[in-house]
């Protein structure tokens, strides 16, 4: 596969027309910046064969750590739902869907992995637009290593949460994602923390009337509420169109 013979973009700004032609022409290994300007942009007519020409080595580059968004794993994930690729022929979106379960479900069980869980979480969050199936994988995964992911993942997202914010850049209905995480975390953290040995951890979780705009501001006004216990140093698509950058609040940075 490869890009369309009449897709084009900007010689000044995003590379050569011999960088052009090798996306034009199958099986030929991209350097890494190459591939980074393939997945990135916003502006390809036909992101979606631009996407369908690279998936192989950027799947690749993406277990092994090779790719590193500028802000987030989630911004991989957005170039994916910007290809749509939800909607192509069933056998090309099964393979897509399939990597992704793969990766989600070795990243929870597999020590060392070269890209943490929850950047792993919010790719596969933005490319489906939904946080519910990874959820359940994470939920029905019993592996020690699992545990200690979510002890790593609430390390990294508990200031955000705490602020009624979901803890990465998205462009789906933030408050629907936030809800399902935040309800989940409810249920399911508290006693995997507990069992897997960090309970001050397990603790500093507020309960479900905390994590509300209302409880947020009050507890920014000095007296109104005590804070929170600490939690413990980190161990370690449709066919619709996304938005342009262009208007845009500017990332979190995480």
């Amino acid at each position: 596969m490869t890009a369309h013979p009449d897709e084009h973009n900007c010689s000044c700004h995003w590379g050569s027309a011999e960088d052009l032609a090798r996306l034009k022409t199958p099986d030929v290994e991209l350097d890494p910046d190459l591939l980074r300007r393939s997945w990135e942009p916003t502006d390809w007519d036909d992101h979606a064969s631009v996407l369908r020409r690279i998936l192989p080595q950027l799947a690749s580059a993406l277990v092994s750590g090779q790719v590193a968004p500028l802000f987030g794993m989630y911004e991989v994930g957005r170039s994916l739902a910007r290809g749509n690729w939800q909607q192509w022929p069933a056998e090309q979106a099964a393979a897509v869907r399939a990597f992704l379960h793969a990766w989600w479900t070795h990243s929870l069980i597999t020590p060392n992995t070269a890209v943490p869980a929850y950047e792993v979480l919010a790719l596969c969050a933005e490319a489906s637009a939904t946080l519910a199936p990874w959820l359940d994988i994470w939920e029905t995964s019993t592996d020690p290593v699992a545990d200690q992911r979510l002890t790593e993942a609430i390390a990294h997202w508990e200031s955000d949460l705490l602020e009624d914010q979901l803890p990465w850049e998205t462009w789906n209905i933030e408050e629907d994602l936030l809800s399902t995480l935040t309800a989940w975390l409810i249920r399911h953290a508290p006693a995997r923390l507990r069992a897997h040995g960090t309970p001050r951890q397990a603790d500093s979780i507020p309960q479900p009337v905390l994590w509300t705009p209302a409880a947020s501001a009050a507890r920014r006004s000095p007296g109104r509420f005590s804070p929170l216990p600490a939690a413990t140093p980190r161990v370690s698509n449709t066919s619709g169109t996304e938005p342009g950058r262009s208007g845009t609040a500017p990332p979190r940075h995480r």
